[in-house]
């Protein structure tokens, strides 16, 4: 009699009704909501206070175009010293003193440049100054020249290059940022899911294990069928929880801005803040237009179907290895000597996906690691939304497939063994033993 389906249904309610999966299903979402907000709200703080920096320029070149802003003041201080204008700038609690002496040559100007301060100051300062700067004495040394400002300034060409496939089909650079915002995404959500309930089907045999209760449904199962039954009914239970937190915390976090008026998308790290103002830069600069059509290019179809077919794969072929190390060990204490091999190629996939197939998605070696079946699910999915021929992904699918069986076949073994094994720590070669039975 086949008692998989009963299997997946009693781990899974098992999984749903457990008062530790309910609670964190529910806390979890809060608890990120609020630590989100905090930081929102702190970030807020910190953005809504007025930076005074003091400026001394001995040389008088740039004095000028230092403008006040919201965020930030410029104190410009005259006819004083260095060690006058350092003791006015502490009594007067300024952030800090950007100090220019007189320069000889404009070349070298960094020379002649300072600033000080209590505390050190962020890189978006140093090079929101270093730009105005730069480009101020770039100008006065142009003029010392002899060189027409201004008609240098009209002579400037911004030139975009247009991008068309030779099928007459026609891009932009904002394609490749959404390409890229989709495929790490589904790559790297793949990624977490493996390592947060893969792990939890590991503790979950782990648990039954020892508290003997599996000797008992051993009697009347067969161990495929048990382990296939756990690490499916694990997984519904796993992707119930995170529905719910998605949903959740969706909702938590609209009502919880609108209710203390935090706005979150002032949460910036410095990394994002450099990204916001490299995207300002007009060579780089692009409309939610140019961003629409790129979304319009997306092989949509082809990116859902695939997403869930390697999702399901990839996630299976690794959960019968964590069953299969749940099943070999007494505790988790245990499985540190078996979880390297298991997390080398989930990390080794994702490296690739971000530094190889971003830089060049059809090159040799993301071609290749999108076939082999323990990188094939992250790096194909990171692939796909640059183009990838359908037969690629059928033999990539396919591959996957059937080492997910051959892997489910040597876990199934590992698994039955190991299941019964108690107060030995088993080594890789007696793994290999206990596939041989």
């Amino acid at each position: 009699m086949n008692h998989l389906p009963l299997i997946i249904k009693r781990e899974y309610l098992t999984k749903v009704k457990n008062k530790s999966f309910v609670i964190m299903t529910f806390l979890s979402p809060i608890i990120f909501i609020a630590l989100m907000l905090v930081v929102a709200y702190l970030t807020q703080l910190n953005n809504d206070k007025v930076r005074v920096i003091s400026v001394l320029d001995e040389s008088g070149l740039v004095q000028d175009i230092f403008k006040s802003t919201e965020k930030t003041s410029y104190n410009i201080l005259e006819d004083m010293s260095l060690d006058d204008a350092k003791l006015l700038a502490k009594e007067t609690e300024s952030f800090g003193l950007l100090h220019i002496s007189k320069i000889s040559d404009l070349k070298t100007a960094s020379d002649y440049i300072t600033f000080y301060s209590e505390e050190s100051p962020s890189i978006n300062l140093i090079s929101s100054l270093e730009t105005k700067i730069q480009l101020e004495l770039t100008n006065q040394n142009r003029i010392t020249q002899g060189f027409d400002v201004e008609k240098l300034k009209a002579s400037n060409i911004s030139v975009s290059i247009l991008q068309e496939s030779f099928e007459g089909e026609k891009t932009s650079k904002a394609d490749s940022i959404v390409k890229l915002v989709f495929g790490g995404a589904a790559g790297y959500l793949l990624f977490m899911f493996i390592i947060i309930y893969g792990n939890m089907i590991m503790r979950s045999v782990i648990e039954e294990k020892t508290s003997r209760i599996i000797e008992v449904i051993i009697s009347s199962v067969k161990p495929i069928q048990l382990m296939l039954g756990k690490i499916i009914g694990t997984s519904l239970a796993g992707i119930t929880q995170f529905v719910i937190w998605v949903i959740l915390g969706g909702i938590l976090l609209v009502v919880a801005s609108l209710i203390l008026g935090i706005d979150v998308s002032q949460m910036q790290t410095p990394q994002q803040e450099l990204v916001r103002q490299a995207m300002e830069n007009p060579n780089l600069k692009f409309d939610i237009q140019n961003v629409l059509v790129a979304f319009s290019h997306l092989p949509l179809v082809n990116l859902i179907f695939a997403f869930i077919l390697f999702f399901i794969g990839g996630y299976l072929l690794y959960s019968s290895l964590y069953a299969a190390i749940g099943a070999a060990v007494d505790n988790e204490t245990d499985t540190q000597q078996f979880m390297l091999p298991i997390l080398m190629p989930l990390i080794l996939s994702v490296y690739i996906g971000f530094f190889t197939v971003i830089e060049n998605p059809h090159g040799t070696v993301s071609t290749i690691f999108s076939f082999v079946p323990f990188t094939s699910p992250v790096v194909m999915l990171m692939r796909i939304p640059f183009g990838v021929p359908l037969w690629q992904q059928i033999v990539s699918l396919v591959l996957l497939l059937g080492t997910f069986i051959l892997t489910v076949w040597f876990a199934a073994k590992i698994y039955r063994v190991g299941i019964l094994m108690y107060g030995k720590k088993p080594s890789y070669k007696e793994l290999i033993k206990w596939i041989k039975y």
